[in-house]
């Protein structure tokens, strides 16, 4: 499973550490460990657990590195579940401060064990509906599967930096062109790009929608 793991990465444009990838292997072990308990992921068979969940988080973080420029990025992974794609980032790039949101308490305390199992200083669970959260703002907002653009966007505005000063975004992670959802967005947001990913092994359509509030 390592080789095709790193291979994926390659492909990605990806050069991971021997570290990372243990590290990204023992995350997938633990989601498998902890799914009969917490019902983290519907897909139980491990090849398909690393496609569909691994190498599909992972191909988030081209995006992330590009937006970043170098810098120390704060963001915020809403719905998190299992943690994906946010434990994904927190191991690929410990320049990058994750927190990962939940409304499930369990979910949030797997989090939290991933962060100590993998002693990853970088990764954080918070057990929350997102709305409710009390928490400085961040530099990028995320989600995978979490709810619609319109609700993504209006239940996390508040914890978005404000973009004037700082370039902050929202970055969905989409399967198909979500033409519907881009036309419900209110004309104070800017999508200002949609990025479609080829994700390695996966026979599906992905997208990354970019959006900021319009200055």
């Amino acid at each position: 499973m390592k080789p095709a793991l790193a291979d994926a990465a390659t492909e990605l444009g990806l050069a991971l550490t021997e570290a990372q990838l243990d590290q990204l292997l023992t995350y997938l072990a633990l989601i498998q460990k902890w799914n009969k308990v917490y019902n983290l992921t519907a897909v139980r068979e491990p090849q398909a657990m690393l496609t569909q969940h691994l190498v599909d988080s992972l191909s988030l973080i081209p995006a992330l590195r590009r937006h970043a420029k170098g810098q120390a990025l704060r963001m915020m992974d809403v719905g998190s579940g299992g943690g994906l794609p946010g434990v994904v980032v927190a191991i690929c790039d410990p320049s990058i401060d994750v927190t990962c949101v939940d409304a499930v308490a369990k979910k949030a305390s797997f989090i939290k064990q991933v962060a100590a199992e993998l002693a990853l200083s970088n990764l954080h669970g918070e057990h929350s509906r997102v709305e409710a959260l009390e928490t400085p703002p961040f530099d990028v907002i995320t989600s995978r599967a979490f709810a619609s653009l319109l609700d993504f966007t209006t239940l996390t505005r508040q914890h978005l930096k404000p973009n004037t000063e700082s370039g902050a975004i929202w970055l969905a992670m989409k399967g198909q062109h979500p033409a519907e959802e881009l036309a419900a967005l209110p004309s104070d947001l800017d999508v200002f790009h949609v990025e479609q990913l080829q994700v390695p092994g996966l026979d599906a359509q992905r997208c990354l929608i970019w959006i900021k509030p319009r200055a």
